[in-house]
């Protein structure tokens, strides 16, 4: 067992929050609800994730040494994040997010500044520390990471990648990736060319593309996954959900985190689904996550569900439907 449960590499960023109750049409007004400030990025907030609910968490990353910069660093440390492998970049400017949250739903949309600050590179350094972990979770700003990282790091490192769109890297990523946990819409990438059938029989395609396990996220359908030649789905439980921000973040770092306590796939698929739930419960994508004692409780309780879905063949073989 490593000296950290999961290491985390990926991006930080501040979010400016907006909370409206109906999100305008173009060209509309609607009046603010209220407003509020928080650190965000896939990496960053995961990081967060796995500190409330008790890992160990070394987070690697760049900020600028701006005033956005410094407010993401406090409230990593105010989750008990160690800061030591942050880089803090002289003259950098720290991606800043928009996001607009639709009070009615809970729906957001996000408008996303690219990261100006210098790409993370595999060094040394970052060699020596991913040995000291089990498991690696990489966002998709890193996605250009997998394959060099899987070289250097061994059989013994689990990677667990956070997939959001189609970029640069990603085949390598396929190849390179234990756990391919992309959403839903991924699924629809015109690079893919997958035609219009239900989300198990894109699965089905999509894992003869990738060499590890595939979860796929389906926000308020919980998440499905591929064992063997069947399709399971875990449906999320019922919360009072007034914001999705973070939540696929939250269902990464708690996958993450239950494979680095020794959970089986089935019990980690629940357990990731009950905490990416409970985070929608407050505004931010932070303040929701719950503690450890809660997130088992409510993971014990969700079921592992067959879908019956006609497959043919080994592993290896495209279905054809």
């Amino acid at each position: 067992m490593g000296i950290f449960d999961v290491v985390v590499i990926g991006r930080s960023c501040l979010d400016y929050i907006a909370v409206v109750q109906q999100f305008p049409a173009e060209n509309q007004k609607a009046p603010l609800e209220f407003r509020l400030t928080e650190g965000g990025g896939q990496g960053g907030t995961a990081s967060c994730c796995i500190s409330r609910l008790g890992g160990k968490v070394a987070y690697v990353g760049r900020l600028g040494d701006d005033d956005e910069g410094r407010f993401c660093l406090k409230r990593l440390e105010d989750f008990g994040v160690g800061t030591e492998y942050i880089e803090t970049v002289k003259g950098g400017k720290t991606p800043v997010s928009y996001v607009f949250v639709t009070g009615a739903t809970g729906d957001r949309t996000i408008i996303f500044e690219r990261n100006s600050l210098p790409k993370i590179t595999v060094s040394p350094d970052l060699i020596k520390l991913v040995n000291l972990t089990g498991v690696i979770l990489l966002d998709p700003e890193v996605t250009y990471l997998g394959r060099e990282l899987k070289t250097l790091a061994g059989k013994n490192i689990r990677i667990v990648y956070d997939c959001e769109r189609w970029r640069d890297g990603i085949e390598d990523m396929m190849a390179a990736a234990d756990f391919f946990i992309p959403s839903a819409a991924f699924l629809e990438s015109e690079q893919l060319n997958f035609d219009r059938h239900s989300i198990g029989r894109r699965m089905f395609r999509l894992k003869e593309m990738i060499h590890g396990e595939l979860i796929v996220t389906n926000g308020e359908d919980g998440a499905y996954y591929l064992s063997g030649n069947r399709l399971y789905h875990v449906a999320a439980p019922r919360v009072n959900a007034i914001d999705t921000i973070g939540a696929g973040d939250n269902f990464h770092a708690a996958f993450a985190l239950a494979l680095s306590k020794g959970f089986d796939f089935d019990r980690s698929v629940k357990f990731s689904v009950a905490v990416a739930s409970l985070s929608c419960r407050n505004y931010g994508g932070r303040k929701g996550i719950p503690d450890w004692k809660e997130a088992v409780a409510v993971a014990d309780r969700l079921e592992v569900k067959p879908v019956d879905l006609p497959y043919s063949g080994c592993q290896k073989n495209v279905p054809v439907f």
